[in-house]
C-alpha cells in the first residue's frame, strides 16, 4: 500500500511539473478522436438504418442493367411466298479493353481466331482503351464463335464476350438487289425496300435486366422487361421467276452490245403490280459492299432519260381521244421534213402521204410532230402529267425519280413538236411502262406497287377505252413485217409496242455516238395481261437501233413470261389452234 501510495505522488509530482501548454494540447488531440469516433459511429447508423434503400438501389446499379435484346427482322418474300431476304442468328465478338490483356500470349492466339491481323487487333484495342466496351468482329456463325469462346476459356483470356445478332441473307442474290436493297452491318436497311420499309420489317427489340459482375461482364440473366416484337413480313408483287427470266435476257444483251447499263420493266396490266425490275450493272448484296460505278441504284426508278420514239402512241392517243384526227386520217409528210421556226423535224426518208397507222409502223418524226402542234398545248400537258409524267409515282421506292415534264405555258412550238418524238421530256423505265399499261388497260391507268396487292385499287381514265383499243391495233404494225421491230415478236401471241432510239444529250448537244435503245409493248394486244419496257444505255457494238437492240430482249421476256404464266395465245395459226384444243394434231 505504501509503494503504491509512493508511486501515486510520483506521478501526481510529474504532472504537475508538465507544462501547462502540453495538458492543452493533449486535451484537444483527444477531443479530436473522440468526434472523429462519434462521426463514424454515426455514419455507420445513417448508412445502415436510413439511407439503406438509396445505396441498395445505387448497388444495384452498378451490377445490374438493361439490355437490349434484338428482334428477329421481318422476311421478304415474292408473291408466291418464295423467301428473298431472311434474318439468321449470328454471334459478335466484343471485348472490354481494361481486362484484355494485351501481351503477345493473349493477342497471338485470339488474332488467329478471330482471323484478324494481330496488328490491327492491338491498334483496335488501343484506340478504345478507355472504354468498356468494343466490337472486334462482327456477325461470325455461332459455330465460330463458339470456338472463340472456347479459345479464351482455355488460355484464361478476361474480357470477352459473344452477343447475338442477326444478319441479313439474300438467297437470289444480284437477281433482286436493285429492288430489295441491303441491311447494314445493325440490321438496319440502308437501300432499295429494305430502307422503305425498314420500320415495318425491324420490329421492336426487347428489354432484359442482367447482372454483371466487378468487370461489366454479364454473369446471369436476372429478368425479361419486355419480349421483342418480331418484325412483319412483307409480300412483294415481284415473281421470282419472272424476274429471273428478265435478268437473264438483260445480262446476255448487255454483254453482247457491250452497252454501259439497262433496265428492264414488266408491269401486270390488271392490277398495276411490277412482275419484274431488273438493272444492270448488278452488285452481290450478301458480299461487302463497296459503292462505285453506280451499281447499287435501281436505274429503272432513279434514273431518267428522253423516250424517243416511244412517245409517239402516247401523241397520237391524245389527238384521237380529243377528236383533232381520226383513225383514217391522212397526214402529208413530204418531203420528208419540215420547219418550225429555225429548226428542222426530218425523217430518215420522205414517206409521203401517210395514214396515222403508217406514222407509228414506220415511225414518222414529220407526222407525230404535225399531230402534236396540231393539239392545244395545255390538254397535250394535262394528257402527259395524267400519264404520270413528271409526277411524283406511287411505289413507295426510295429516291423515285420524277422526271421532267415542263408546264405547258414554257413550250415554244419545236418544244410541242420534239415532245412527240421523246425529246424535251424525261421518264423513267417505271414511269414508261406504266403509261403503256394506261393504253393495254383500256385506257385506265393504275397506281404502280412493288407489294403484292389483294385488291385492285380504281383507277383514273386517261383515254376512252376506243382510242387505246385503235391506238393499240396500230401499235401491232409495229412488230409486223414492214414495221421497226419485228424481232419483238412472239410466236402464238399479238404483240403491240413501239421502238425509240434515241440520241443522247451531252454538254456540247446531242452526240452523234450514244445513243439509248428502247422497246416498249404489251402482250396479248386483243386483251393484254403484260407489259414490259427494255432500255438499253449506250450499246457499244454495230447495232443501236432500238428495234435491233432492245427488241430482241422484250421478245424473249415476254415469250417466257405468258407461257410460264399460261396466258391462252390470241395469235394461233389453224393448225396449232387444233393441235392446242385436241393434245394432238388432227389430220
Amino acid at each position: 500500500m505504501a509503494a503504491r501510495r509512493e508511486k501515486r505522488a510520483k506521478r501526481q509530482k510529474q504532472a504537475e511539473a508538465l507544462p501547462k501548454a502540453y495538458v492543452g494540447r493533449r486535451r484537444v488531440v483527444l477531443s479530436i478522436f473522440m468526434v472523429a469516433l462519434s462521426a463514424l459511429i454515426w455514419r455507420a447508423v445513417d448508412q445502415q438504418i436510413f439511407e439503406r434503400d438509396f445505396l441498395q438501389s445505387e448497388g444495384d446499379h452498378r451490377y445490374l442493367d438493361r439490355v437490349k435484346v434484338p428482334a428477329h427482322r421481318g422476311a421478304i418474300t415474292d408473291r408466291n411466298g418464295v423467301v428473298l431476304a431472311m434474318s439468321t442468328p449470328v454471334d459478335s465478338i466484343a471485348a472490354n479493353p481494361r481486362l484484355l490483356r494485351p501481351d503477345a500470349n493473349t493477342l497471338a492466339p485470339l488474332a488467329k481466331a478471330l482471323d484478324m491481323d494481330l496488328d490491327d487487333l492491338r491498334r483496335k484495342l488501343a484506340r478504345y482503351g478507355h472504354k468498356h466496351f468494343v466490337y472486334l468482329k462482327r456477325r461470325m456463325p455461332p459455330d465460330d464463335a463458339r470456338r472463340v469462346m472456347d479459345l479464351a476459356r482455355e488460355h484464361r483470356i478476361h474480357g470477352l464476350q459473344a452477343t447475338r445478332e442477326y444478319r441479313r441473307f439474300y438467297p437470289d442474290g444480284e437477281t433482286f438487289a436493285h429492288v430489295i436493297g441491303f441491311t447494314d452491318v445493325d440490321d438496319v436497311g440502308r437501300e432499295g425496300l429494305e430502307l422503305a420499309f425498314n420500320d415495318q420489317l425491324a420490329g421492336k427489340p426487347g428489354l432484359m435486366r442482367v447482372l454483371r459482375d466487378g468487370r461489366r461482364q454479364v454473369v446471369a440473366d436476372v429478368e425479361s422487361l419486355r419480349m421483342p416484337q418480331p418484325g412483319k413480313n412483307l409480300a412483294l408483287s415481284l415473281d421470282q421467276r419472272l424476274q429471273y427470266i428478265a435478268y437473264r435476257e438483260l445480262k446476255a444483251a448487255i454483254s453482247r452490245h457491250d452497252a454501259v447499263s439497262g433496265s428492264v420493266v414488266m408491269l401486270d396490266v390488271k392490277t398495276g403490280e411490277v412482275l419484274a425490275m431488273v438493272n444492270q450493272p448488278g452488285y452481290n448484296p450478301n458480299a461487302p459492299r463497296r459503292r462505285v460505278d453506280g451499281r447499287m441504284r435501281n436505274r429503272a426508278v432513279t434514273d431518267v432519260f428522253e423516250p424517243g420514239s416511244t412517245m409517239k402512241p402516247l401523241t397520237v392517243a391524245v389527238g384521237l381521244d380529243l377528236g383533232i384526227i381520226r383513225r383514217d386520217s391522212l397526214i402529208d409528210t413530204n418531203p420528208g421534213y419540215f420547219k418550225v421556226g429555225r429548226n428542222q423535224v426530218k425523217d430518215h426518208k420522205n414517206l409521203g402521204i401517210v395514214d396515222i397507222r403508217t406514222i407509228i409502223k414506220k415511225s414518222s418524226n414529220v407526222g407525230a410532230g404535225k399531230i402534236a402542234l396540231s393539239l392545244p398545248k395545255e390538254k397535250f400537258h394535262d394528257y402527259l402529267a395524267a400519264l404520270g409524267f413528271g409526277q411524283r409515282g406511287s411505289s413507295g421506292f426510295p429516291g423515285e425519280a420524277r422526271g421532267q415534264l415542263r408546264p405547258a405555258a414554257n413550250w415554244a412550238r419545236i418544244d410541242q413538236a420534239t415532245l412527240s418524238f421523246g425529246y424535251g421530256i424525261s421518264v423513267s423505265a417505271l414511269q414508261l411502262a406504266q403509261a403503256y399499261a394506261t393504253l393495254a388497260n383500256d385506257g385506265v391507268r393504275l397506281p404502280v406497287t412493288l407489294l403484292r396487292r389483294e385488291q385492285v385499287p380504281q383507277g383514273k381514265r386517261v383515254f376512252s377505252k376506243e382510242t387505246a383499243r385503235a391506238v393499240r391495233y396500230m401499235m401491232e404494225s409495229v412488230v409486223a413485217a414492214g414495221g421497226t421491230a419485228p424481232r419483238a415478236a412472239v410466236a402464238g401471241y399479238r404483240v403491240a409496242g413501239k421502238t425509240g432510239t434515241v440520241k443522247k444529250a451531252g454538254k456540247g448537244g446531242y452526240s452523234q455516238r450514244k445513243y439509248l435503245s428502247l422497246f416498249a409493248g404489251m402482250a396479248p394486244a386483243s386483251d393484254p395481261r403484260l407489259v414490259v419496257v427494255v432500255m438499253i444505255n449506250e450499246p457499244r457494238g454495230k447495232q443501236y437501233y432500238g428495234g435491233l437492240v432492245a427488241a430482241p430482249v422484250f421478245s424473249a421476256v415476254m415469250d417466257d413470261a405468258l407461257r410460264l404464266l399460261n396466258v391462252r395465245p390470241d395469235n394461233l395459226a389453224p393448225q396449232q389452234a387444233v393441235r392446242l384444243a385436241g393434245g394432238e394434231e388432227k389430220s
